[in-house]
């Protein structure tokens, strides 16, 4: 039996908990699988069309960690567990055991100074598990840089999911919605300010000029959405930019496939960097080419000049000229035909490959 200790899971939406779904499910296909998770309010109905079972674990944060903890320590004593396998240096930290641990790094969870208390927390969990799989090499960099040991880490990209075929009702809705406004750039994210809603924004005023039907789709929500209306309104670009939030998958699968650039240049706010960028892949499985950020390990998901390319998110001329460059010509076409292809490396059939090999 294999353990799977996560703070993130579905139905709670998000990459890590897509990731920690995907693991499961996949490990689950050859060895029995059991999964410790944190309490999701509408759980129930999801963890019973789950073909593994799955244990959740309420109550407020500090003693939830503990009460987790106890019962992972008394589910070892009285099982045989052959390895665990956490989604976060937290989720071992009380574990007590001597059997093999696996820890999933992603980038901002470990990113902290250098010596300070919470690296020192990292560095003690970290380096002393089986292994450390990172989401990409800038995360293995990042995770070296802050003093866990090299060979104890390898990468392996997240698993993304077959795409699901489009609802015909939903590419009706897009279409009537989007009509003629072309080119179409999209984010699909929180509004947070690693995402770089802003610069896209101030690059899309400049944009405009040259083409007047351009129109930015915004799928998400988050504390920096306010912020990013006001300034949409501030550079007069109402009519350039579209939000959405709370909307169905089936809408969001149309609204992405209809677009023509995936645009997300990354940047590092304070501890807060982009491990990897999942959307980036999920963009791609659908033909659409993304623009990704320098700062972070989007270049594991994005073949700069290829299915994409990679900017400086920083620099606002860089954003702009990338996206120029993209659009000049429907250079965006061939992109996203390359991305397409480069996308299926990255299904979960052969991701889990890579996982069979640390377990053998």
């Amino acid at each position: 039996m294999y353990l799977i200790i996560t703070r993130a899971f579905p139905p709670e939406l998000g990459g890590m908990q897509s990731l920690m779904w995907g693991l499961s499910r996949e490990i689950s296909k050859n060895f029995m699988v059991k999964v410790f998770a944190d309490f999701h309010e509408h759980h129930k109905n999801f963890d019973e069309q789950a073909s593994f079972s799955i244990e959740r674990v309420g109550g407020i944060k500090f003693l939830r960690k503990i009460r987790k903890a106890q019962l992972i320590n008394e589910f070892l004593k009285e099982n045989k567990v052959e390895a665990i396998f956490a989604d976060h240096w937290k989720s071992l930290e009380l574990i007590k055991t001597d059997k093999k641990k696996f820890c999933l790094i992603h980038g901002k969870e470990i990113n902290h100074p250098l010596g300070g208390s919470l690296n020192k927390r990292v560095i003690k969990v970290l380096n002393n598990v089986e292994k450390v799989i990172a989401n990409s090499q800038y995360t293995k960099d990042l995770a070296i840089n802050n003093g866990v040991i090299q060979d104890k880490i390898t990468v392996i990209n997240p698993g993304a999911d077959p795409v699901q075929e489009l609802n015909k009702k939903s590419l009706e809705k897009v279409e009537s919605l989007l009509k003629i406004k072309t080119p179409r750039l999209i984010t699909v994210s929180r509004f947070d300010k690693r995402k770089n809603h802003e610069k896209i924004i101030m690059a899309l005023r400049n944009l405009k000029q040259l083409y007047p039907d351009i129109v930015y789709i915004c799928i998400g929500y988050g504390e920096e959405e306010e912020n990013i209306k006001k300034l949409v309104e501030e550079l007069d670009l109402t009519s350039q930019v579209m939000f959405f939030k709370n909307i169905s998958t089936d809408l969001k699968n149309a609204l992405l496939a209809k677009s023509n650039i995936f645009v997300m240049p990354s940047i590092i706010h304070k501890t807060s960097v982009e491990g990897f960028g999942i959307a980036y892949v999920e963009a791609a499985q659908y033909g659409i080419p993304s623009l990704g950020g320098k700062d972070g390990g989007a270049s594991d998901a994005i073949e700069h000049g290829k299915t994409g390319l990679i900017c400086d998110g920083k620099n606002l001329d860089d954003i702009y000229s990338s996206l120029n460059s993209m659009i000049e010509g429907k250079k965006y076409l061939e992109l996203g035909t390359n991305a397409k292809k480069h996308s299926s490396k990255f299904e979960w059939s052969k991701i889990i490959e890579e996982y069979k090999k640390i377990l053998n």
